[in-house]
């Protein structure tokens, strides 16, 4: 089945962290800048690890206030800078319980700008390539955002969204827009199907409204279709 994540390490809320962590093989936990501590990425790298979930490492924009959700203007070189101590930190943590970091999947933001931008993109490529350059990265699938990390000789993975809407660019529809949010569960288990035939992972956001429930059934979709 192909592989299925979840932003993991975000929430106060650790039963239904770990609800969400039944029904995914990727956890893409929250490394400091965005969201999460120590105390958090240690809960959460623990349900992972007790659950056979893949580790990743999740950073962003260090931007608590807004969430990384918000752009930021920052050099090329403190975007590296960031993204590399931000994954180094879970790995401090990961490492001491006796787990790995698999791979990285930026945040909010972050992401959204580097599918976009070029020098963003190649900023990150470099974080990741200076702590482990046989890292997958996670970046939307079909954007020049992967083929910038594929020239840089990293490992991309190309990643759709089961409980967001697209724009017929193919880029994600911008959260404060009507409808940007798929949170009918059949609905989004059916785009995950759909989009699995050109992507290598699916996500769900953990704070999707009915994330548990949209996961289950994504998984259940998902299965029935391999």
């Amino acid at each position: 089945m192909i592989d299925l994540n979840c932003d993991m390490g975000e929430l106060e809320d650790a039963a239904h962290e770990a609800a969400l962590m039944e029904h995914i093989t990727s956890a893409n936990i929250a490394c400091g800048g965005h969201a999460g501590d120590d105390a958090t990425m240690e809960r959460t790298a623990r349900l992972a690890l007790e659950r056979g979930v893949r580790i990743g490492a999740h950073p962003g924009y260090p931007d608590r206030e807004n969430f990384g959700r918000i752009e930021m203007a920052m050099p090329a070189a403190e975007i590296e800078r960031t993204v590399r101590e931000q994954i180094c930190r879970l790995e401090a943590i990961v490492e001491r319980l006796g787990g790995v970091v698999a791979y990285v999947k930026p945040h909010g933001a972050l992401y959204n700008v580097a599918v976009r931008n070029a020098e963003v993109a190649r900023a990150i490529g470099a974080a990741v390539a200076g702590w482990k350059a046989s890292a997958p990265v996670f970046g939307l699938a079909g954007s020049p955002m992967l083929e910038v990390w594929r020239g840089m000789g990293l490992t991309p993975a190309g990643e759709a969204f089961a409980d967001r809407a697209y724009e017929p660019d193919g880029t994600l529809r911008n959260r404060k827009l009507p409808g940007a949010l798929i949170t009918d569960p059949a609905a989004a288990a059916a785009q995950a199907v759909r989009l699995s035939r050109t992507a290598e992972t699916i996500c769900v956001h953990g704070d999707t409204p009915g994330s548990v429930e949209i996961l289950r059934a994504c998984r259940e979709a998902l299965r029935e279709a391999s």
